[in-house]
């Protein structure tokens, strides 16, 4: 499935005309494409918007080709999605220790499901703080609720 990964990705970003150097599948807990280009700023777009919508037409084509199971990837443009990734959980980090020092809950900002995710395993094995999402639509996010820690006397 790798390689007909990389000849779709391969082919789309060709079409819709775009420059890359180089392009990997790596697979493991997620498959990630990830593209080397000359030209970030024109794949990545204005926040991110760009990529979003190559992902979402890209996941689109292999759902119908290869069905649903096989669309479980993620294009990342010169390290982007993990940087955007790795904000999320500092970002959900500082949020957290807020909730142990006040000892209640935190709302986050609305986020995307797949940063939403990201939260979740981040704090899956705490002991203190359990996730939640909450609300609807654009307005979806996650609610990190303090826990009293049953290691404490």
């Amino acid at each position: 499935m790798e390689n007909k990964l990389h000849a779709l990705v391969a082919e789309l970003l060709a079409k819709l005309g775009f420059d890359f150097d180089s392009l990997e599948v790596k697979a493991g807990h997620r498959t990630v494409v990830e593209v080397k280009s000359p030209d970030p700023g024109h794949l990545i777009g204005p926040r991110g918007e760009h990529l979003r919508s190559i992902n979402t037409l890209a996941r689109r084509l292999v759902e119908q080709k290869h069905g649903e199971d096989a669309a479980n990837f993620l294009i990342d443009v010169n390290g982007y999605h993990e940087q955007q990734m790795e904000r999320v959980r500092a970002g959900a980090r500082m949020l957290a220790q807020r909730a142990r020092l006040f000892k209640h809950d935190v709302e986050m900002a609305p986020m995307s499901p797949y940063e939403r995710l990201v939260v979740h395993e981040l704090f899956a094995g705490d002991p203190e703080i359990s996730t939640e999402s909450a609300g609807e639509g654009k307005f979806r996010h996650i609610v990190l609720k303090y826990r009293e820690s049953v290691l404490q006397n």
